[in-house]
């Protein structure tokens, strides 16, 4: 009989914290700042917010929080808690990490 394959989980690049799901992702065709490419999630784990900001983005102007891993504090991307256009609301409540800065985890 085969081993049963659990969640393919990302994790912190700094401390291997699981910080998301595979299976979350609702987008791989996100960009950070500086033209880093970056995943958007619906759902995240182990992670620190910032304040909110309002910040013009790519897609205009949001209100977002820094995401921060709670283990060691390494940045990671943001967090969407407002959108002013009404085509960018499907972001809100949802997280873009940058692909850089998560590792997969044994997968």
């Amino acid at each position: 009989m085969a081993d049963a394959i659990g969640p393919r989980l990302y994790a912190c690049c700094n401390c291997r914290n699981h910080v998301a799901l595979h299976d979350d992702i609702v987008s791989k065709s996100f960009v950070a700042t500086g033209e880093r490419r970056a995943f958007l999630f619906s759902h995240v784990m182990n992670v620190a917010v910032g304040p909110k900001v309002d910040r013009r983005l790519i897609t205009g102007l949001h209100t977002v929080t820094d995401v921060y891993c709670s283990d060691c504090r390494e940045y990671l991307g943001w967090r969407y808690e407002k959108a002013y256009d009404e085509a960018q609301k499907y972001k809100e409540s949802k997280t873009v990490l940058i692909k850089f800065k998560i590792v997969k985890d044994d997968w």
